[in-house]
Protein backbone atom coordinates (compact mmCIF):
# COMPACT_ATOMS: atom_id res chain seq x y z
CA UNK A 1 0.00 0.00 0.00
CA UNK A 2 1.34 2.99 -1.03
CA UNK A 3 1.37 6.66 0.85
CA UNK A 4 -1.26 7.74 -1.86
CA UNK A 5 -3.47 4.65 -2.00
CA UNK A 6 -6.89 5.08 0.58
CA UNK A 7 -7.90 1.49 0.44
CA UNK A 8 -5.70 -1.56 -0.36
CA UNK A 9 -7.11 -4.96 -0.93
CA UNK A 10 -4.15 -7.60 -0.87
CA UNK A 11 -4.94 -11.47 -2.13
CA UNK A 12 -7.84 -11.94 -0.50
CA UNK A 13 -9.71 -15.24 -0.25
CA UNK A 14 -12.69 -15.98 1.35
CA UNK A 15 -14.32 -18.84 1.99
CA UNK A 16 -18.29 -19.93 2.95
CA UNK A 17 -18.90 -23.33 4.65
CA UNK A 18 -22.22 -24.49 2.93
CA UNK A 19 -24.38 -27.87 3.22
CA UNK A 20 -23.04 -28.66 0.00
CA UNK A 21 -19.32 -27.80 1.28
CA UNK A 22 -16.95 -25.19 1.42
CA UNK A 23 -17.12 -22.37 -1.39
CA UNK A 24 -14.09 -20.24 -2.45
CA UNK A 25 -16.25 -16.87 -3.24
CA UNK A 26 -12.81 -14.91 -3.61
CA UNK A 27 -9.09 -16.72 -4.55
CA UNK A 28 -6.79 -13.75 -4.73
CA UNK A 29 -8.60 -10.18 -5.17
CA UNK A 30 -6.20 -7.32 -5.08
CA UNK A 31 -6.97 -3.75 -5.70
CA UNK A 32 -5.67 -0.70 -4.53
CA UNK A 33 -7.72 3.24 -4.72
CA UNK A 34 -6.50 6.96 -3.88
CA UNK A 35 -7.83 9.38 -2.45
CA UNK A 36 -10.79 11.38 -5.45
CA UNK A 37 -10.19 8.48 -7.55
CA UNK A 38 -13.23 6.57 -8.62
CA UNK A 39 -12.46 2.33 -9.29
CA UNK A 40 -15.50 0.28 -11.31
CA UNK A 41 -15.14 -3.39 -10.16
CA UNK A 42 -16.67 -5.19 -12.96
CA UNK A 43 -17.47 -8.85 -13.55
CA UNK A 44 -21.25 -10.66 -14.35
CA UNK A 45 -23.04 -12.00 -11.44
CA UNK A 46 -21.40 -14.60 -8.97
CA UNK A 47 -17.96 -13.64 -9.88
CA UNK A 48 -17.91 -12.13 -5.83
CA UNK A 49 -18.29 -8.25 -5.98
CA UNK A 50 -20.86 -8.29 -3.57
CA UNK A 51 -18.65 -10.62 -1.11
CA UNK A 52 -15.68 -8.00 -1.68
CA UNK A 53 -18.23 -4.89 -1.02
CA UNK A 54 -19.38 -7.22 2.19
CA UNK A 55 -15.51 -7.99 3.25
CA UNK A 56 -14.33 -4.28 2.96
CA UNK A 57 -17.52 -3.23 5.24
CA UNK A 58 -16.68 -5.91 7.84
CA UNK A 59 -20.23 -7.68 7.37
CA UNK A 60 -19.54 -10.68 5.87
CA UNK A 61 -22.36 -13.65 6.36
CA UNK A 62 -22.11 -16.55 8.84
CA UNK A 63 -20.08 -19.01 7.73
CA UNK A 64 -17.73 -16.89 5.97
CA UNK A 65 -13.49 -16.77 6.41
CA UNK A 66 -10.86 -14.92 5.81
CA UNK A 67 -8.28 -17.51 4.59
CA UNK A 68 -5.75 -15.20 3.60
CA UNK A 69 -4.85 -11.18 2.65
CA UNK A 70 -5.56 -7.94 4.06
CA UNK A 71 -7.51 -4.99 3.77
CA UNK A 72 -6.32 -1.65 5.10
CA UNK A 73 -8.10 1.84 4.68
CA UNK A 74 -6.48 4.66 5.68
CA UNK A 75 -3.56 2.76 7.10
CA UNK A 76 -5.81 0.48 9.25
CA UNK A 77 -5.97 -3.13 8.81
CA UNK A 78 -9.95 -3.69 8.58
CA UNK A 79 -9.54 -7.56 9.52
CA UNK A 80 -8.41 -7.13 12.89
CA UNK A 81 -10.99 -4.27 14.11
CA UNK A 82 -13.38 -5.42 16.21
CA UNK A 83 -17.35 -4.69 15.93
CA UNK A 84 -17.68 -2.11 18.11
CA UNK A 85 -14.50 -0.46 16.48
CA UNK A 86 -16.16 -0.72 13.21
CA UNK A 87 -19.75 0.50 14.30
CA UNK A 88 -18.08 4.00 16.25
CA UNK A 89 -14.79 4.44 13.37
CA UNK A 90 -15.52 2.93 10.08
CA UNK A 91 -19.33 1.97 8.90
CA UNK A 92 -21.26 5.03 7.77
CA UNK A 93 -18.37 7.43 9.18
CA UNK A 94 -15.09 6.87 7.68
CA UNK A 95 -16.61 4.88 5.00
CA UNK A 96 -20.19 5.47 3.45
CA UNK A 97 -22.70 3.18 1.48
CA UNK A 98 -24.54 4.10 -1.61
CA UNK A 99 -27.75 0.76 -1.84
CA UNK A 100 -28.54 -0.75 -5.42
CA UNK A 101 -32.21 -0.33 -4.76
CA UNK A 102 -33.68 3.44 -3.51
CA UNK A 103 -36.93 1.68 -3.30
CA UNK A 104 -35.79 -0.49 -0.39
CA UNK A 105 -33.05 1.63 1.19
CA UNK A 106 -35.17 3.77 3.04
CA UNK A 107 -37.85 2.86 5.91
CA UNK A 108 -41.43 3.88 4.68
CA UNK A 109 -42.68 4.93 8.09
CA UNK A 110 -40.38 7.67 9.37
CA UNK A 111 -39.82 11.02 7.59
CA UNK A 112 -36.46 11.56 5.50
CA UNK A 113 -35.26 13.71 8.16
CA UNK A 114 -35.44 11.51 11.20
CA UNK A 115 -33.21 8.93 9.02
CA UNK A 116 -31.41 11.03 7.84
CA UNK A 117 -30.70 12.87 11.38
CA UNK A 118 -30.31 9.35 13.35
CA UNK A 119 -27.11 8.56 10.76
CA UNK A 120 -25.37 11.89 12.62
CA UNK A 121 -26.48 11.16 15.70
CA UNK A 122 -24.56 7.62 15.32
CA UNK A 123 -21.59 8.76 13.41
CA UNK A 124 -20.68 12.43 12.82
CA UNK A 125 -18.18 13.96 15.35
CA UNK A 126 -20.06 16.41 17.80
CA UNK A 127 -17.51 19.16 17.83
CA UNK A 128 -18.12 19.97 21.44
CA UNK A 129 -21.81 20.46 20.74
CA UNK A 130 -25.10 19.35 22.78
CA UNK A 131 -28.36 19.28 22.51
CA UNK A 132 -30.22 21.78 20.13
CA UNK A 133 -26.75 23.27 19.00
CA UNK A 134 -25.68 19.76 18.01
CA UNK A 135 -29.22 19.12 16.62
CA UNK A 136 -29.00 22.50 14.73
CA UNK A 137 -25.69 21.87 13.59
CA UNK A 138 -26.65 18.44 11.75
CA UNK A 139 -29.54 19.99 9.99
CA UNK A 140 -27.25 23.14 8.70
CA UNK A 141 -25.04 19.89 7.17
CA UNK A 142 -27.69 17.99 6.04
CA UNK A 143 -29.49 20.70 4.34
CA UNK A 144 -26.81 21.67 2.74
CA UNK A 145 -26.11 17.87 1.07
CA UNK A 146 -28.95 17.94 0.01
CA UNK A 147 -28.74 21.15 -1.95
CA UNK A 148 -25.47 19.88 -3.38
CA UNK A 149 -26.91 16.79 -4.42
CA UNK A 150 -29.77 18.89 -6.27
CA UNK A 151 -32.68 17.92 -4.40
CA UNK A 152 -35.77 20.53 -4.55
CA UNK A 153 -37.01 21.91 -1.33
CA UNK A 154 -33.76 20.32 0.66
CA UNK A 155 -35.53 22.21 3.73
CA UNK A 156 -39.39 21.13 3.25
CA UNK A 157 -37.55 17.19 2.67
CA UNK A 158 -36.98 17.30 6.32
CA UNK A 159 -40.67 16.63 6.67
CA UNK A 160 -41.94 14.43 3.62
CA UNK A 161 -41.88 10.31 3.58
CA UNK A 162 -39.94 8.51 0.94
CA UNK A 163 -42.58 7.68 -0.99
CA UNK A 164 -43.22 11.39 -1.72
CA UNK A 165 -39.80 11.38 -3.89
CA UNK A 166 -39.18 10.10 -7.29
CA UNK A 167 -36.18 7.38 -7.40
CA UNK A 168 -33.46 9.53 -8.95
CA UNK A 169 -34.60 11.94 -5.57
CA UNK A 170 -34.32 8.99 -3.24
CA UNK A 171 -31.38 8.32 -4.67
CA UNK A 172 -29.93 11.36 -4.08
CA UNK A 173 -31.27 11.17 -0.46
CA UNK A 174 -28.96 8.17 -0.30
CA UNK A 175 -25.75 9.93 -1.92
CA UNK A 176 -26.68 12.94 0.78
CA UNK A 177 -26.80 10.35 3.66
CA UNK A 178 -23.39 8.57 2.65
CA UNK A 179 -21.81 11.88 2.79
CA UNK A 180 -23.41 12.77 5.65
CA UNK A 181 -20.31 11.99 7.84
CA UNK A 182 -17.61 13.29 5.68
CA UNK A 183 -16.32 9.86 4.36
CA UNK A 184 -13.40 9.33 2.74
CA UNK A 185 -14.50 6.56 1.32
CA UNK A 186 -18.13 5.91 -1.01
CA UNK A 187 -19.15 2.18 -2.05
CA UNK A 188 -21.72 2.14 -4.47
CA UNK A 189 -23.11 -0.97 -5.43
CA UNK A 190 -24.53 -0.66 -8.94
CA UNK A 191 -26.33 2.30 -7.21
CA UNK A 192 -27.97 3.48 -10.51
CA UNK A 193 -29.70 0.03 -12.27
CA UNK A 194 -33.20 0.69 -10.91
CA UNK A 195 -33.10 4.21 -12.93
CA UNK A 196 -33.95 4.93 -16.13
CA UNK A 197 -31.50 6.45 -18.57
CA UNK A 198 -31.89 10.46 -18.32
CA UNK A 199 -31.43 9.80 -14.44
CA UNK A 200 -28.50 7.47 -14.33
CA UNK A 201 -27.06 9.91 -16.00
CA UNK A 202 -27.57 12.33 -13.60
CA UNK A 203 -26.85 10.81 -10.96
CA UNK A 204 -23.14 9.46 -12.38
CA UNK A 205 -22.64 13.16 -13.29
CA UNK A 206 -23.16 13.76 -9.55
CA UNK A 207 -20.37 11.23 -8.18
CA UNK A 208 -17.61 12.19 -10.49
CA UNK A 209 -17.99 16.05 -9.43
CA UNK A 210 -18.46 15.00 -5.81
CA UNK A 211 -15.55 12.90 -6.39
CA UNK A 212 -13.34 16.19 -7.20
CA UNK A 213 -15.06 18.22 -5.13
CA UNK A 214 -14.85 16.81 -1.79
CA UNK A 215 -11.84 14.68 -2.77
CA UNK A 216 -13.75 11.08 -1.36
CA UNK A 217 -12.68 7.90 -3.30
CA UNK A 218 -15.42 5.94 -4.72
CA UNK A 219 -15.19 2.32 -5.34
CA UNK A 220 -18.51 1.46 -8.12
CA UNK A 221 -19.82 -2.21 -8.65
CA UNK A 222 -21.12 -2.41 -11.46
CA UNK A 223 -21.82 -4.72 -14.64
CA UNK A 224 -22.30 -1.97 -17.22
CA UNK A 225 -18.99 -1.19 -18.88
CA UNK A 226 -20.80 1.63 -20.03
CA UNK A 227 -21.19 3.02 -16.60
CA UNK A 228 -17.53 2.20 -15.88
CA UNK A 229 -16.52 4.28 -19.25
CA UNK A 230 -18.64 7.42 -18.03
CA UNK A 231 -17.71 7.56 -14.53
CA UNK A 232 -14.25 5.48 -13.34
CA UNK A 233 -10.60 6.70 -13.78
CA UNK A 234 -9.57 3.13 -13.05
CA UNK A 235 -11.34 -0.44 -13.18
CA UNK A 236 -11.03 -3.86 -12.06
CA UNK A 237 -12.07 -7.14 -13.95
CA UNK A 238 -13.08 -9.91 -11.23
CA UNK A 239 -14.01 -13.52 -12.61
CA UNK A 240 -15.09 -16.48 -10.67
CA UNK A 241 -13.61 -14.32 -7.56
CA UNK A 242 -10.06 -13.24 -8.76
CA UNK A 243 -8.64 -10.38 -10.05
CA UNK A 244 -7.52 -10.88 -13.89
CA UNK A 245 -7.04 -7.64 -15.20
CA UNK A 246 -7.00 -3.79 -13.70
CA UNK A 247 -5.55 -0.30 -14.85
CA UNK A 248 -6.77 2.76 -15.94
CA UNK A 249 -10.09 2.91 -17.27
CA UNK A 250 -9.41 4.04 -20.75
CA UNK A 251 -6.21 1.81 -21.46
CA UNK A 252 -8.09 -1.14 -20.31
CA UNK A 253 -12.02 -0.61 -22.57
CA UNK A 254 -9.45 0.31 -25.32
CA UNK A 255 -7.00 -2.32 -25.45
CA UNK A 256 -8.42 -5.31 -23.17
CA UNK A 257 -5.62 -7.79 -22.42
CA UNK A 258 -7.60 -10.44 -20.43
CA UNK A 259 -9.69 -12.97 -22.80
CA UNK A 260 -12.38 -12.59 -20.11
CA UNK A 261 -12.04 -8.69 -20.42
CA UNK A 262 -11.99 -8.91 -24.65
CA UNK A 263 -15.09 -10.81 -24.25
CA UNK A 264 -17.05 -8.53 -21.85
CA UNK A 265 -16.38 -5.59 -24.00
CA UNK A 266 -17.13 -7.19 -27.17
CA UNK A 267 -20.77 -7.94 -25.44
CA UNK A 268 -21.67 -4.35 -25.06
CA UNK A 269 -24.62 -2.38 -27.30
CA UNK A 270 -21.66 -0.45 -28.48
CA UNK A 271 -18.90 -2.93 -29.78
CA UNK A 272 -21.56 -6.34 -30.44
CA UNK A 273 -22.27 -6.77 -33.79
CA UNK A 274 -25.93 -8.07 -33.46
CA UNK A 275 -26.87 -10.34 -30.54
CA UNK A 276 -23.01 -11.06 -28.66
CA UNK A 277 -22.85 -13.40 -25.41
CA UNK A 278 -19.54 -14.92 -23.76
CA UNK A 279 -20.43 -19.17 -24.07
CA UNK A 280 -20.79 -21.18 -20.75
CA UNK A 281 -21.40 -19.72 -17.50
CA UNK A 282 -19.13 -18.56 -13.61
CA UNK A 283 -17.86 -21.80 -12.34
CA UNK A 284 -19.28 -22.65 -9.08
CA UNK A 285 -17.38 -21.72 -6.22
CA UNK A 286 -17.39 -25.15 -4.57
CA UNK A 287 -15.08 -26.62 -6.78
CA UNK A 288 -12.74 -24.52 -8.44
CA UNK A 289 -10.24 -25.20 -11.10
CA UNK A 290 -6.93 -25.39 -9.65
CA UNK A 291 -5.58 -23.48 -12.90
CA UNK A 292 -7.37 -20.39 -15.48
CA UNK A 293 -11.10 -20.71 -14.32
CA UNK A 294 -11.99 -18.85 -17.51
CA UNK A 295 -10.41 -21.94 -18.93
CA UNK A 296 -13.39 -23.84 -19.89
CA UNK A 297 -14.83 -21.00 -21.66
CA UNK A 298 -11.99 -19.27 -23.36
CA UNK A 299 -11.27 -19.35 -27.17
CA UNK A 300 -6.81 -19.01 -26.75
CA UNK A 301 -7.09 -21.38 -23.78
CA UNK A 302 -3.67 -23.81 -24.07
CA UNK A 303 -3.46 -27.15 -22.92
CA UNK A 304 -2.07 -26.09 -19.26
CA UNK A 305 -4.00 -23.56 -18.88
CA UNK A 306 -7.05 -25.71 -16.66
CA UNK A 307 -3.90 -26.68 -14.35
CA UNK A 308 -1.86 -23.94 -14.04
CA UNK A 309 -3.08 -20.58 -12.60
CA UNK A 310 -1.64 -17.79 -13.44
CA UNK A 311 -0.38 -14.57 -11.46
CA UNK A 312 -1.77 -11.17 -11.25
CA UNK A 313 1.56 -9.44 -13.32
CA UNK A 314 2.12 -5.66 -14.47
CA UNK A 315 2.08 -5.22 -18.26
CA UNK A 316 4.86 -3.15 -20.42
CA UNK A 317 2.38 -0.28 -20.33
CA UNK A 318 3.11 0.32 -16.76
CA UNK A 319 2.36 -0.72 -12.78
CA UNK A 320 -0.28 0.22 -12.76
CA UNK A 321 -2.01 -1.91 -15.72
CA UNK A 322 -1.96 -5.77 -14.89
CA UNK A 323 -3.49 -8.81 -15.91
CA UNK A 324 -3.59 -12.18 -14.92
CA UNK A 325 -3.23 -14.36 -17.99
CA UNK A 326 -0.55 -17.15 -19.34
CA UNK A 327 -1.05 -15.24 -22.50
CA UNK A 328 1.60 -12.73 -20.85
CA UNK A 329 3.54 -14.77 -18.93
CA UNK A 330 7.17 -15.46 -20.60
CA UNK A 331 7.65 -18.60 -18.48
CA UNK A 332 4.37 -20.10 -20.06
CA UNK A 333 4.64 -19.49 -23.73
CA UNK A 334 5.77 -22.02 -25.94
Amino acid sequence: MSGADLLSVSGLRISIRSDEGVARVLDHVDLTLARGRVLGVVGESGCGKSTLIRAIMGILPAGAHVDAGGIRFEGRDLLRMTETELNRGIRGGRIGFIPQDPYLALNPVFTVGTQLMEIMRRHAARDGKRGSALRAAFRARLVALLRRVHLPDPEGAFGRYPHQFSGGQRQRLLIAAALACAPGLLIADEPTTALDVTTQQQILDLLRALAGELDVAILFVTHDLGVVARLCDDMSVIYAGQTVESGPTRQVLDHPAHPYTRALVACHPARAQGFAGIAGSVPSPLAPSPGCRFAPRCAEAADGCAHRAPHLRPMPQGPERRVDCRLYDPAARP
